[in-house]
């Protein structure tokens, strides 16, 4: 038991500057600004209001077409290749979430870059799929690219969404999950998640001495970066709501301290400064608090500190372990785990501290609460025999287990709340990767890192 059962003790916290020396930072990490959207001559549109069940829906994902096969240095075949590469993310993205049943551009003739904007329907129409997903890249002459992206529906003939983006070269990815985006966003009715991406704890070395780092990637696992240079031991990171900056915990000189990593400017500010450790920082929906474990005489609660500095607020006190707070998406309320009656379970107050309530009475511990951002569910590691994923309303019914491995534990939120992320360590070797299953439990698959991986945490959709 690793993430689950971890309990610490640290004094009081604060706001200070990190000293240089202490920084264990590599090198800086690039920050992608707001993408612009374009309408030139096609602005965003859509008619049909077909509300079917889009279950397995077939979509045909075919190449991008271009203008003009030049130079980009996007590719080092050009945006003729690009197009086709712009093509094969939409299709993983799709693929990957469960809803869908994508052709790829593998299967599919390429569309002219006139067909883009009218398709050649007989070509279309007996392909078994119901979707047609055409787009085109564009060399301008700033060196950045125009990307279009249509949706149509092929039965009907007839157009649903559309949109385009410019984007510098090495943005090229975003543009196609904004395209994948779109689609998802127009055939089910539900927020995108594919331009997001993900931080996590990167480990290496042997069991009992794991180098463990803090990294980012996106959503698909692509441009993958590492933050720390593995100096210090890093874990449990949390995006802010705003996406600009990283919160994680660090242990620099063999104490942990609570640090704040600002994405833009590769800076980072100590947050807490103690010489006994500390554990499980959060932040509140509207970046303006955190929430941290601390223990006292041995008893450990929930406290809340201003990112600004200031005194810190106890929220619990009660016997036994209070950890692992997470703020309700509205910031009034807080699920978090205590053991007060006798084994971790999980606990729900008001974002002041009133009213604790336990929502768990289900057989067995409940442990890494973490609320959904749509607010109507709550994730945890759910203990008994195995490590769990499972869910439950904010009330504690409605329990549903969404794996049934080994060691599952540690779940964040896709940001529009249908898909789960999560560690899984294999039994045996100890050996961690990163998971994702939806909410029907029943579409699991496994993100790709470089070297192990553990401690998730999901951010906000790009600008």
């Amino acid at each position: 038991m690793r993430f689950a059962t971890l309990f610490l003790t640290m004094g009081p916290a604060l706001l200070l500057a990190a000293p240089l020396a202490a920084q264990d930072l590599g090198a800086p990490v690039p920050v992608s600004e707001a993408v612009e959207t374009v309408d030139e001559d096609f602005g965003l549109s859509g008619s049909v209001t077909d509300e079917s069940d889009w279950q397995d829906l077939g979509i045909a994902i075919a190449n991008f077409a271009t203008d003009s096969d030049v130079a980009t240095a996007a590719s080092n075949s050009g945006t003729a290749g690009l197009g086709r590469q712009l093509a094969d993310v939409v299709f993983n993205d799709l693929r990957n979430n469960g809803l869908f049943a994508p052709i790829g551009p593998d299967a599919l003739p390429n569309p002219t870059y006139p067909q883009i904007t009218a398709p050649d329907w007989p070509i279309w129409s007996n392909r078994s799929a119901e979707m047609l997903v055409h787009g085109y890249v564009r060399a301008r002459a700033d060196g950045r690219l125009t990307v279009g992206c249509y949706l149509y529906d092929v039965t009907l003939r007839d157009e649903l969404a559309r949109a385009g983006w410019v984007v510098p070269p090495g943005d090229w990815r975003r543009a196609a999950h904004k395209c994948a985006d779109l689609v998802y966003s127009r055939l089910t009715g539900e927020q995108p998640f594919f331009d997001s991406r993900i931080a996590y704890i990167a480990e290496t070395g042997p069991k009992d001495n794991r180098t463990k780092r803090l990294a980012i990637m996106d959503s698909d696992g692509a441009n993958h970066r590492f933050i720390t240079t593995g100096r210090s031991t890093a874990l449990t990171p949390r995006y802010s709501p705003d996406y600009r900056k990283l919160m994680y915990l660090s242990y620099v000189d063999g104490n942990p301290r609570i640090y704040i990593y600002d994405i833009g400017t590769g800076r980072q500010t100590l947050v807490t400064q103690s010489t006994n450790p500390t554990f499980a920082p959060r932040w509140s929906p509207d970046g303006r608090w955190i929430l941290y474990s601390m223990a006292v005489s041995g008893n450990t609660d929930i406290y809340r500190v201003s990112v600004d500095g200031g005194p810190s607020v106890r929220l619990t006190n009660t016997p036994g372990i209070d950890i692992g707070g997470s703020y309700s998406p509205d910031g009034s309320k807080i699920v978090f785990e205590s053991d007060r009656s006798g084994s971790q379970q999980l606990y729900v107050m008001n974002a002041d501290g009133s009213d604790q309530k336990r929502i768990s009475f289900f057989g067995g511990r409940a442990a890494t609460p973490e609320w959904s951002p749509r607010g109507d569910q709550i994730a945890f590691t759910h203990i008994g025999g195995n490590f769990r994923i499972a869910v439950v309303s904010p009330g504690g019914g409605s329990l549903r287990y969404l794996t049934d491995s080994w060691q599952d534990e540690a779940p964040t939120w896709a940001p529009n709340g249908r898909i789960v992320q999560f560690f899984r360590t294999e039994r045996g070797s100890g050996r961690t990767g990163l998971w994702q299953v939806d909410l029907t439990g029943s579409n699991e698959r496994k993100l790709p890192t470089p070297v192990d991986a553990s401690d998730p945490a999901w951010g906000p959709i790009l600008p």
